[in-house]
């Protein structure tokens, strides 16, 4: 069976392969003579069934009264011994943490099931609180064999990782192994099994709730409960994430039989729901197992009250509740998800990654001269090339995140195939821009004449170019849209992909409509030859830039393996333009040794094996992001500040020489206790693009303060100095 990872690495060589495939033609054709957890807090045990580590001790456990037999019951189980005052998380963590994850290796067909949490415990954090559990707990898990399995025993495998916290946190993990003999009842840990059960929360069939939401919070009346409840306080667990504020003062109380309460909003919430499950369970003192909570389930009457865009004016609270089955998009926000990405995609324009592909336009723009047709026509293909490209990528993406592929905008530079392929690209255009070859040199005299057939190609492709140096960017207002735009439906976000691109292309259009311009323009000479020579540059600068960010992905051998490809490229090029076939084919026949010999260094690193990149010495504050370390800092106490970056990002790179890197930003920092984390997302990491999405957004650069007992902080995609140390100095208040 094909892996999500095969298949995303298949998708990215299928795009690289089409961008040269597809690009190289049309440019020929038209142009002419233009043409886990990173880390870990604690040391795993040997394999076997029990590990130590350093904050905890834990078991692989088995359960199959009537033997490991097809058609018969069988459970594993992980039990955890926390240390004192030391706790892990349930599967809504709550304000912060990650809940425990099992990874299971079993023969084929053997299935594991999901974890039957038992119920959890609050664990309250200054203004913040968490749900999880801490003593000995067992998390038992149901194993399904295939019909007629037969074996002499059940290898089984698991891979565990938890965030354990006491004030402060510790990724931690552990492997553990069993072998379970086929038919032979094992009963050992049946009392804790049985335990573990009966602490999970269960449903009643006489129990009720009824769910309402408006400004003052989630309004919640169940009855039916358990009659020794009555009179006591309780405690309220969704199994939604990022719903209601779990450390905020909130208020209950009973009337007669039926408990009532009124819990505060999360204010950085990113979720509604139409329909919302939940535990009730009576809050206890003290450490250990919770007793076993109830489990309900109802519809959300009423109006979830709107979240603003951190980049957008705030939408009134006029939004509809969610239909069933998932969120849907309000007409108001999606209104204000298609004009930020309208005004972000032409302030695209400005982005220096879009610069080296617009002066290829200045040159087309200028070989018109006054004719104010070809301006029109020009400007419609540009638009054109710019707003289906815009649409691909958006089509791909969204096919992606369907395939339960953690992508976002940008993921295609993600890959050295494609990084790779545009750089061939980039060199090649440039070269002929140089005057080293003419593309009329290279292409069949029936291929070269399309140019007289569709005089329009030449500004379709350059649409195109522009959005596939453009899309790794993100310029101001198009971060909030774009972070919508995934979690809408396709074909609203589809419509947030096609204002985008329309944004991009829309200053051209409007100047290739305005007659006054072709008047201006001075009229074809001479100089255009010395202006195209000197556009070479601008593409030679794109494609260095390209070489660098794949040295990030596959090291100094794969950045130096592809120096020799184009190196050879350069001769076959500067051969055929002076019609030197001997040459020519000496240089074909070393461009394909190089290709076979060392061309795989070039992508060895697709799956991001590669090392990482030695960091400056001005980035010495800094320190690698993940969701566990900011977990630990914030529960310490201390502010965070994250910067989510690419080697791909211009704009990102601009902000940290600019502004990251100032001493008074990072005097300011240290003043404030502020940690620096910065998230790479130069390779592809699930763990950032999930926090991208938390965030309400789907690619970088973003920047964020974290302060504990406030909500996060986004700051704008194109910092200054100011605006940082504004930030930082109000976080020491």
């Amino acid at each position: 069976m094909r892996t999500m990872r095969e298949t995303m690495r298949r998708a990215a060589r299928a795009l690289a392969a089409g961008l040269l495939a597809a690009l190289l033609p049309l440019w020929v054709a038209a142009q002419g003579g233009l043409a886990g957890l990173p880390g870990s807090g604690g040391t795993a045990g040997a394999p076997g069934e029990r590990a130590r580590t350093e904050y905890a001790q834990v078991q692989l456990l088995a359960h199959a009264p009537q033997g490991v037999a097809a058609g018969r019951p069988l459970w594993l189980g992980l039990r955890i011994e926390h240390a004192p005052e030391w706790h892990t998380y349930w599967h809504n963590p709550g304000d912060s943490g990650l809940p425990i994850e099992l990874n299971w290796t079993l023969p084929d067909g053997v299935q594991a099931g999901a974890i039957q949490w038992p119920t959890p415990r609050k664990f309250p954090l200054g203004d913040l609180a968490n749900y999880g559990y801490d003593g000995t707990v067992l998390l038992p898990v149901p194993v399904t064999l295939p019909a007629g399995w037969q074996g002499a025993g059940l290898p089984v495998q698991l891979h565990a990782t938890w965030l354990i916290c006491r004030r402060e946190c510790v990724p931690e993990e552990a492997t553990l192994r069993l072998e379970l003999p086929a038919g032979v009842p094992i009963a050992q840990h049946a009392a804790e099994f049985e335990a573990a059960w009966a602490a999970a929360p269960r449903a009643l069939p006489q129990a009720r709730a009824e769910l309402r939401v408006d400004e003052a919070g989630l309004h919640v009346r169940a009855s039916g409960l358990p009659a020794d409840w009555r009179g006591r306080a309780l405690e309220f667990f969704p199994e939604t994430a990022n719903l209601i504020a779990p450390g905020a003062p909130w208020t209950q109380g009973w009337d007669g039989d039926a408990w009532r309460a009124t819990l505060p909003f999360n204010p950085y919430r990113s979720e509604t729901a139409a329909k919302l499950a939940f535990v009730l369970a009576r809050a206890e003192a003290g450490h250990g197992p919770a007793a076993a909570g109830v489990r309900l389930e109802a519809d959300v009457q009423g109006t979830w009250p709107a979240v603003a865009l951190p980049d957008a004016p705030a939408a009134p609270a006029t939004a509809p509740a969610a239909p069933a089955g998932g969120t849907g998009p309000t007409p108001l926000g999606l209104t204000l998800a298609l004009l930020g990405a309208l005004l972000g995609g032409m302030i695209l324009n400005l982005m220096p990654c879009v610069f080296p592909v617009l002066a290829i336009k200045v040159i087309a723009f200028q070989a018109h001269g006054a004719d104010a047709r070809a301006h029109r026509l020009g400007g419609l293909a540009y638009t054109a090339g710019v707003v289906l490209s815009f649409l691909a990528l958006g089509g791909l993406l969204l096919a992606l995140r369907s395939a339960s592929e953690a992508v976002g905008w940008g993921f295609q530079l993600q890959n050295p195939w494609v990084v790779a392929g545009l750089t061939v690209l980039f060199t090649f255009i440039a070269l002929n821009l140089a005057g080293l070859f003419e593309l009329r040199q290279l292409a069949p005299s029936g291929l070269a004449g399309l140019q007289l057939r569709h005089p329009l190609a030449d500004a379709f492709l350059t649409g195109v170019l522009a959005t596939a140096v453009a899309s790794p960017c993100t310029a101001p207002f198009m971060g909030a849209s774009l972070g919508l735009a995934v979690t809408l439906p396709a074909p609203a976000a589809l419509a947030v992909f096609g204002a985008l691109g329309l944004g991009m292309a829309l200053p051209y259009l409007a100047a290739s409509w305005w007659p006054g311009l072709a008047r201006r323009l001075p009229r074809p000479g001479p100089w255009m030859e010395t202006f195209r020579q000197a556009m070479a540059f601008p593409m030679l600068a794109a494609a260095i830039w390209l070489l660098w960010v794949l040295g990030q992905q596959s090291g100094i051998h794969g950045a130096a393996a592809l120096l020799l490809l184009l190196l050879a490229l350069t001769w076959v090029l500067w051969a055929l333009g002076r019609r030197a076939r001997a040459l020519a084919a000496l240089g074909v026949l070393a461009l394909l040794a190089l290709g076979w010999s060392v061309g795989p260094a070039v992508v060895r690193d697709a799956d991001g094996g590669a090392p990482a990149a030695q960091a400056s010495p001005a980035d010495g504050a800094w320190a690698p992001w993940s969701a566990a370390r900011q977990a630990e800092l914030l529960a310490a106490g201390r502010p965070v500040f994250v910067d989510f970056t690419a080697a791909w990002c211009v704009t990102c790179q601009v902000n940290k020489a600019a502004v990251l890197r100032d001493a008074a930003v990072l005097r300011d920092a240290e003043e404030a206790g502020i940690a620096l984390l910065r998230a790479d997302w130069t390779r592809r990491d699930p763990a950032i693009t999930q926090e991208l999405a938390r965030l309400g957004r789907s690619g970088v650069p973003v920047y964020v303060l974290h302060v504990p007992g406030r909500s996060p902080q986004v700051l704008t995609e194109v910092l200054s100095v100011g605006e940082v140390r504004a930030a930082f100095q109000a976080a020491r208040r």
